[in-house]
C-alpha cells in the first residue's frame, strides 16, 4: 500500500504475513515445529479458562500444576534430586542467577539454570553448563512431555499447562533427565504461587531488590509483593534477600518466621573487597546487589554440598573472603541484553531490558556512566537515539519521563521482530494483537511529546482512510515504527555492516522520512539506547547479534 511505502506497513499485512509464517514452520524443521507446538499453547483454549478459574483461588495454580507434572511421568519429590537454588525479586533477579550459576560452574558442577524470558529463541530458558539446551535435545524432551501430556488431556477434561507451565516442567524433565548436579531455577511472576514453587525442598532461596509490577496478580502494595515474594521459603531452608526499604522487609521477616526458616540480609559487596575490588562481568552498580546476593546463595549451596550446617534466626549475612572460583565467576558473568554494549562501526547499541520504574532508574544511571567515554572516543558529533517499548501494565509514562532528556530521536516500535519474516516461531505473541501493540507505540509517542512540551497537531492527520494510527509524523524528534528490523534500518542509516545483510528486507520509506534522518547520516557517531522491554532488546539483539540465533 502507499501507507506501507511511506513509513510501516499495514496491520493485515504483518497479520498475514506472521500466521503465513507460522503454517510454513512445520515443514522447515522438527525443531521449528516444537517450537510452532509449543506456542499453540499461549493461545489454548482451556489453559484460558483454567487460568481465569484460577485466579480467584491462587492455590489452584499449584494443584494444577503439581496434576500436569504427574501427567508429564514426573513426581514432585523427584525434584529434590535437583539440588535447587531457588530465586525471586522484582529486579534482578536474572542477573542474580547468572552470577550463582557461573560460580558454582567455576567449581565444575554441572549446572542446570532456568530462566524466563527468552530473548532470541526459547532453548535459552533453559540451560546446562550456561548454555542453552541444543536444537536437537530441546525437540527430543518437548515432545517426550508434550506426548504424554496430550495422550491424558481427554481424561482430564482437554487441559493441556499453559506455556510457561509447560516450559517449567520441560526444564524439570531435561534437568533430572541430563543428571545436573544442581539447578538455578527463577521464579517467573511472584512466588508462592508461581508454579516452579511446587519445588518443595531447595537448598537455598534468594530474594533479590523489591518493587512494584505484575499488580493485578501480585497486590497493588510493594507489601502485599514483598509477602508473595516470600512464598518461596521452605522450612529450614535458609534464605537472603539485599537491603530492601522497611516495609517490604518487615513483610519478608514475618513470612520467614512464620514458615520457619532463617532470612539473611546480604552485606555490600563492598564487605566481601579485603583484597581489592571485586569486578563483575555485568555492568552497572546495582549489578553489585545482586553479586553480594549470588555469593550468599553459591556460598551457602556449597556449605550445604560439603558439610551439615544449621540455619537459624534473622541475622546478617556473614562476610567471607570470596574463593578464586567465586572471583572467577563474578568476572565471567554474562547475561545478555542487560547493561549490555555492542559497537558496530559508528553505531554503539546500550541494551538494557529495564520495565519497571526502579529498573529504569538503574538503567539511566548506567546509560549515563558509560556514554561519556563512548562520545569522547567518538571524535565528533554524536546523535543519541531512544528506541523504546514496553507491554502489559507497566506505566510507560513513568519510565519515558526518566527517559525523557539528551534524545535527538525518539522511536517507538511493538516486539515485532520483522513486518515479513521467514520462520521467527521463538518470538511469535498470539497474546496481543497486532493493533493493541502498535496503539501502545502510539500512547508511548504522545506520552513522550508531552513530557517534553511539544505540540499537537489535529488527530485525524495521524488516520489513513479510516484505519488504525500506526505512525504519527508530529515532530522530527519522534517516529513510530512496525517493527523492531523497520526501526533499526532507519536508525542506522546504512552504517551498520551487520544490519546492511543483503538478506534482510528493506523497507521503504518516503523521502520525507528519510529527509528526517539526516543528522543520523552526519553525525560521527550513533549511540541507541534501546529498552522498556526484554522482549524487545530480545528482537533487537536477533538483528543485532546473529550468533545468538545459531
Amino acid at each position: 500500500s502507499s501507507y506501507f511505502a511511506s513509513q510501516a506497513c499495514s496491520v493485515s499485512l504483518i497479520r498475514d504475513y506472521g500466521m503465513k509464517s507460522l503454517r510454513s514452520c512445520s515443514v522447515m524443521n522438527v525443531f521449528q515445529d516444537a517450537v510452532c507446538t509449543l506456542n499453540t499453547l499461549q493461545t489454548n483454549a482451556s489453559a484460558l479458562e483454567q487460568v481465569k478459574r484460577e485466579r480467584g483461588h491462587p492455590q489452584l495454580q499449584l494443584q494444577a500444576m503439581r496434576g500436569f507434572l504427574q501427567r508429564a511421568g514426573l513426581k514432585v519429590e523427584e525434584l529434590d534430586r535437583l539440588n535447587i537454588i531457588h530465586v525471586t525479586g522484582t529486579k534482578g533477579k536474572g542477573s542474580t542467577c547468572a552470577f550463582t550459576e557461573q560460580i558454582l560452574r567455576n567449581y565444575g558442577f554441572r549446572t542446570g539454570f532456568y530462566s524466563s524470558p527468552h530473548l532470541v529463541q526459547v532453548r535459552e530458558r533453559i540451560r546446562i553448563n550456561g548454555q542453552p539446551i541444543g536444537k536437537e535435545l530441546f525437540t527430543k524432551y518437548f515432545w517426550q512431555v508434550y506426548r504424554r501430556l496430550e495422550e491424558t488431556k481427554e481424561a482430564h477434561g482437554g487441559s493441556m499447562p499453559a506455556y510457561f507451565r509447560f516450559l517449567t516442567i520441560l526444564a524439570f524433565n531435561v534437568f533430572l533427565q541430563e543428571k545436573v548436579d544442581l539447578a538455578v531455577i527463577e521464579v517467573g511472576i511472584g512466588g508462592a504461587y508461581d508454579c516452579t514453587n511446587i519445588i518443595r525442598r531447595p537448598w537455598v532461596c534468594g530474594i533479590s531488590s523489591l518493587g512494584i509490577d505484575h499488580t493485578s496478580i501480585l497486590g497493588d502494595t510493594i507489601e502485599k509483593i514483598a509477602w508473595q515474594k516470600g512464598g518461596i521459603f521452605k522450612l529450614g531452608v535458609p534464605a537472603f534477600t539485599v537491603k530492601q526499604p522497611v516495609g517490604p522487609m518487615k513483610v519478608l521477616q514475618e513470612r520467614a518466621e512464620e514458615i520457619g526458616c532463617s532470612l539473611s540480609v546480604c552485606p555490600d559487596l563492598e564487605e566481601y573487597e579485603s583484597e581489592g575490588s571485586l569486578r563483575l562481568g555485568l555492568a552497572g552498580h546495582h549489578q553489585r546487589r545482586n553479586a553480594s546476593l549470588a555469593l550468599q546463595l553459591s556460598h551457602t549451596w556449597l556449605q550445604r554440598h560439603f558439610l551439615t550446617v544449621e540455619f537459624s534466626g534473622v541475622s546478617p549475612a556473614p562476610v567471607f573472603q570470596p574463593s578464586p572460583a567465586m572471583i572467577k565467576g563474578l568476572a565471567e558473568t554474562e547475561w545478555p541484553g542487560r547493561n549490555q554494549t555492542l559497537k558496530h562501526g559508528p553505531v554503539t547499541y546500550f541494551l538494557d531490558g529495564a520495565h519497571t520504574t526502579r529498573s529504569m532508574l538503574a538503567c539511566v544511571r548506567w546509560f549515563n556512566e558509560v556514554t561519556p567515554q563512548h562520545e569522547r572516543n567518538a571524535g565528533g558529533s554524536v546523535v543519541r537515539v531512544l528506541l523504546f517499548n514496553a507491554t502489559g501494565e507497566r506505566d510507560c509514562a513513568a519510565m519515558l519521563k526518566l527517559l525523557s532528556c539528551h534524545f535527538d530521536f525518539a522511536v517507538f516500535c511493538p516486539n515485532i521482530t520483522e513486518a515479513i519474516a521467514t520462520c521467527n516461531a521463538d518470538q511469535q505473541n498470539f497474546n496481543v494483537s497486532v493493533e493493541n501493540m502498535l496503539t501502545r507505540c502510539l500512547d508511548n509517542q504522545q506520552s513522550w511529546r508531552v513530557l517534553n512540551g511539544q505540540e499537537e497537531k489535529p488527530e485525524a492527520e495521524l488516520l489513513i482512510g479510516g484505519g488504525l494510527p500506526l505512525v504519527a509524523e508530529r515532530h522530527s524528534d519522534t517516529l513510530v515504527f512496525p517493527c523492531i528490523l523497520s526501526a533499526l534500518q532507519w536508525i542506522s542509516q546504512g552504517r551498520d555492516s551487520v544490519l546492511s545483510n543483503p538478506n534482510k528486507c528493506i523497507i521503504p520509506l518516503k523521502p520525507s522520512i528519510n529527509a528526517k534522518a539526516a543528522p543520523l547520516r552526519e553525525a560521527v557517531s550513533i549511540h541507541v539506547l534501546i529498552t522498556g522491554s526484554l522482549h524487545l532488546v530480545g528482537g533487537a539483539l536477533k538483528h543485532l547479534d546473529p550468533a545468538l540465533n545459531s
